[in-house]
């Protein structure tokens, strides 16, 4: 099952020479993939977002999660149709082999260990049925919501070596079918929403994120921007975000 057309281009180093496009990470996916009548794994699901947005945009959707604060809210959001949630971790999913048509990595392949991120993406090889899509969203180690997050959660290494086990991919029997990035603009409604959601996610921060409050309070001040009222308010921090879109043979 090939992608949509290409929403970007294949190659990196043309994207980064023009400015990349300012769009909801929600609006690149549901462009880039197909996903009437899919069954579809959001690997590292969090609280269940995409999952829940593309069960809306018709497809059978899991959600994996090893963050039992995050499964915890993924489950006492409504349900919008048939999605299931599993407590589990990318390198043992709980699924047959060649039974899946799109697996998705969203801002979570850098979480996996680095020793077990090749491992990871062989694990999505196995549960992807022959031409089935891998797309994996990253976020790029630069832009203000970077720099917001950089004094408590430093992710550039990690980052790479995401991009690097992605690089390696060819070897597990994907083809790289588009690579290509944008803007995502991430939204906090307040600093201590944006506090309440970084330690959800990573709870051993909190020592740090206390030691460091009053500067990540100045920098939220400092580098956030007014978000649309339609949009609900809050404060906007653009994110560099890269795509990798991959189909297994």
């Amino acid at each position: 099952m090939p992608p949509k057309a290409a929403s970007g281009r294949n190659e990196t180093e043309k994207t980064m020479t023009a400015s990349p496009p300012r769009r909801s990470n929600s609006e690149v996916l549901t462009a880039t993939l197909e996903l009437q009548g899919k069954k579809v794994v959001d690997v590292g699901c969090g609280e269940g977002h995409l999952v829940r947005l593309m069960t809306r945009h018709g497809a059978k959707a899991f959600g994996i999660e090893l963050n039992p604060k995050q499964l915890e809210k993924a489950h006492t959001e409504k349900t919008v149709g048939d999605e299931v949630y599993y407590q589990g971790r990318a390198e043992d999913l709980p699924f047959d082999s060649d039974s899946i048509d799109i697996t998705v990595f969203f801002n979570s392949l850098h979480h996996v260990d680095v020793k077990r991120m090749g491992d990871a993406l062989a694990e999505a090889a196995r549960v992807l049925k022959s031409g089935g899509v891998l797309y994996v969203c990253e976020p790029v180690a630069e832009g203000p919501h970077f720099e917001l997050m950089k004094p408590v959660h430093n992710e550039t290494k990690v980052r790479a070596k995401a991009y690097e086990a992605l690089q390696a991919a060819d070897n597990l029997g994907f083809t790289v079918e588009d690579e290509f990035t944008y803007i995502h603009p991430a939204v906090h409604k307040s600093f201590t929403h944006f506090k309440e959601r970084m330690l959800r996610v990573n709870p051993e921060r909190e020592d740090s994120f206390a030691k460091l409050e009053s500067k990540l309070q100045k920098a939220f001040d400092t580098l956030g921007k007014p978000a649309d009222a339609k949009d609900g308010g809050g404060f906007t921090f653009d994110q560099p975000m890269r795509v990798n879109v991959l189909t297994k043979a």
